[in-house]
């Protein structure tokens, strides 16, 4: 087609035989020559200025190009541990394995053959191995849906037993494929005599001192009047310890109960269980008898020390109010008494530093060395002078032994952490408190919570305030008698809430520690599934706390035996990362090392790999679910037997078709590069036999 009208190609002709006859027909240049030279070159002209003149109607060339395809058919396989299970020796299992690839590659003669194995994922392939530790049959639909939904997809053979432990049920999964659905049923549906502990329910983590439950559903068939028992084991270092046992009576062939388990969190760490039944005579597997669990066992506790000149009611109710609180476990000590200070996160020092002694000197004199946040009570016994050097927030200059009555004020630009409306109305009515006679002077970085009434005038004088020195949290409550307080609130209320709420408010900001390590790595989680790949990321810091990565950073795993494995991080924009792959079930330690600016740097830390047994709870195959997706979807069910009558079956669907695709293209003549070459060489033939001939 040309974008001009066609007769324009008589004119084109016309400027051809013009061109070509102004040269040729009367120039006697080659009068000597043959003729038939004269009328090639006339000719080579001729087409070469004809051509170039059409060229000009820009005409456009189309061409349709018609391709049958095959229709695609998609093979796929159930690649989980049931399906392996079902074969008594290896031998069925490659029995099973050639006749499916016989069916392979009988499809691929007549379609376009698409295999699959799927289980935890859809992968490509047909598999030779079992290994996957799930089935998800909705997950395999949806694939084939999203991936041939506008395709000729002909057909979809499943072959799988219909035991699915993930996802939701095939059946009502809400994929639509507009393909006929043939399964392959494996498997047997007999239900057997087996005796299996089907689910067990548990927290993951559990709090160091605590109690928590577990609750174990045991099923049972065809094994009326037997009995077994649950017994329950701690594992460690690969060593079984039972802790409980609990015997189960089986009373009909259908059985099912719940077991219900308390255990001690006694161990810190990723403790594993084992729940195990005792077998019964002649049941068909033993292998679902057992299930282990693992549970995080976190010591969240903090350790506070609460350290005294000598027995105060105060001493009591800040102990009474943070007993309250599972996370901290206290210890009331004594000017004098013996203080490992490294046991203890947090330290509550009651009148101390003293005037009376230095007793208690080293003691505090450690706390400070290890840079432990501690809470000052100031009382009549405390050597006010001593207290202004020992912390940065609070001096009082020209103290005397006898005190003044005190009541609380909230300052309202305090801003640490917030206070309950009820409470702040509530204080200034609580029993004055007695402080220290003298001049107070706080920190200029200090943060005042409470300030000093005395009597009906209201002081800038701080009573409770707070603030930091080298990076430790310090606290500083400039009165005794809270005791007072503890007892009002309970006067008011009937309860210790408002109180206790306060204490815990003060304690949990005191005893929090910023993290100020140089070098960190942490793992996405404590606890990992065995078919879950191992991730842990690092962080490194320069001396101004910035990000940096220079340097590389190696991390070596230790398992149970000993055995090490080593890796190194992948250096991210301003950090480091590590997929450690998949690894074998039990409990590992590791260890991350790096240099920077001459300085060797390492962490450490501990997670534990649990197995993963979905698809031994489960062993009677489900051909009824079956039977209704291929009913669904217009196709039949067929046995593991049947797999070569699969192609015929196709074949009688009649909708199994190749579609005929047809293809119209249309491109500028111009754009042809064999017309440039063809066009250069006529003219440069004409050219040659002119020069040649004695022409130009």
């Amino acid at each position: 087609t040309f974008a001009y009208p066609a007769w324009f190609i008589v004119l084109c002709v016309a400027l051809g035989a013009a061109v070509s006859s102004l040269l040729y027909y009367r120039d006697r240049t080659f009068a000597d020559r043959p003729a038939w030279l004269r009328y090639s070159m006339a000719a080579l002209r001729f087409v070469a200025v004809t051509l170039i003149a059409i060229l000009l109607l820009s005409p456009l060339l189309k061409s349709l190009t018609n391709e049958t395809r095959k229709p695609i058919v998609v093979l796929a396989q159930d690649a989980s541990e049931s399906i392996a299970l079902e074969w008594a020796t290896g031998e069925d299992s490659s029995r099973y394995n050639a006749a499916l690839q016989d069916l392979s590659a009988s499809l691929s003669d007549a379609y376009e053959l698409h295999t699959y194995s799927f289980g935890e994922a859809v992968r490509e392939g047909l598999p030779q191995q079992y290994p996957d530790k799930s089935s998800n049959l909705s997950d395999l639909l949806s694939e084939l849906y999203d991936r041939y939904t506008q395709q000729n997809l002909g057909a979809v053979i499943i072959a799988t037993d219909g035991i699915y432990n993930q996802g939701s049920n095939p059946i009502y999964s809400g994929t639509r494929l507009t393909a006929p659905v043939f399964t392959v049923a494996l498997g047997d549906t007999t239900q057997r005599k087996d005796l299996v502990l089907r689910r067990v329910f548990h927290n993951k983590i559990a709090y160091l001192g605590d109690r928590f439950t577990v609750q174990a559903d045991i099923s049972a068939i065809n094994c009326a009047g037997s009995s077994t028992r649950l017994r329950v084991s701690r594992i460690s270092n690969g060593r079984a310890t039972q802790v409980a046992e609990y015997p189960v009576s089986i009373t009909s062939n259908d059985f099912f109960t719940t077991q219900e388990i308390t255990l001690a969190a006694d161990v810190m760490g990723v403790q594993q269980y084992r729940l195990a039944l005792t077998g019964v005579p002649g049941e068909e597997t033993r292998l679902n008898n057992a299930k282990d669990i693992f549970v995080d066992v976190l010591d969240a506790r903090q350790k506070i020390l609460i350290y005294a000149h000598s027995p105060h009611p105060d001493l009591g109710a800040i102990r009474k109010s943070l007993e309250g609180n599972r996370n901290y476990q206290i210890t009331v000590a004594y000017a004098g008494d013996a203080i490992n200070v490294a046991e203890y996160d947090m330290a509550v020092l009651h009148q101390l530093p003293s005037r009376t002694g230095g007793s208690a000197d080293a003691v505090l004199r450690a706390l400070a060395a290890r840079n432990t946040p501690r809470l000052y009570v100031v009382g009549s016994a405390t050597d006010l002078g001593q207290l202004s050097s020992t912390q940065p927030l609070l001096s009082v200059s020209g103290g005397a032994s006898a005190g003044n009555e005190v009541q609380a004020v909230v300052d309202p630009t305090f801003g640490l952490f917030s206070l309950e409306s009820d409470l702040v109305s509530a204080l200034p009515k609580y029993p004055p408190l007695i402080a220290p006679f003298g001049k107070y002077s706080a920190a200029p970085d200090a943060d005042i919570l409470l300030t000093q009434k005395i009597g009906a005038v209201a002081t800038d004088y701080p009573l409770l305030l707070f603030g930091e020195t080298n990076n430790v949290r310090i606290g500083v409550l400039a009165a005794e008698g809270i005791w007072k307080w503890r007892l009002f609130d309970y006067l008011q209320r009937n309860s210790h809430e408002q109180f206790d709420g306060l204490m815990s408010k003060v304690i949990q900001y005191v005893s929090l520690k910023e993290d100020k390590r140089k070098f960190r790595i942490s793992v996405a989680k404590n606890l990992f599934a065995e078919n879950e790949p191992i991730q842990l990321d690092a962080e490194l810091y320069n001396d101004s706390y910035e990000l940096v990565n220079d340097p590389d950073v190696s991390l070596t795993i230790t398992d149970a035996e000993g055995k090490d494995y080593t890796y190194t991080f992948n250096k991210t924009l301003n950090g480091y990362t590590l997929n450690a792959g998949y690894l074998p079930v039990g409990s590992y330690t590791y260890r991350g090392t790096t240099a920077y600016n001459g300085e060797t740097l390492s962490n450490s830390g501990r997670f534990s790999v649990s197995p993963v047994q979905l698809e031994i709870y489960e062993t009677t195959a489900d051909h009824a679910l079956l039977r209704v997706l291929a009913e669904r979807y217009g196709g039949r069910m067929v046995y593991a037997d049947q797999l070569a009558e699969l192609p015929d079956l196709l074949d009688a669907q009649g909708d199994v078709k190749p579609v005929l695709y047809s293809t119209l293209k249309t491109r500028p003549a111009i754009n042809f590069k064999w017309l440039f070459f063809a066009l250069m060489a006529m003219l440069g033939g004409e050219w040659f036999a002119r020069r040649y001939n004695g022409g130009y």
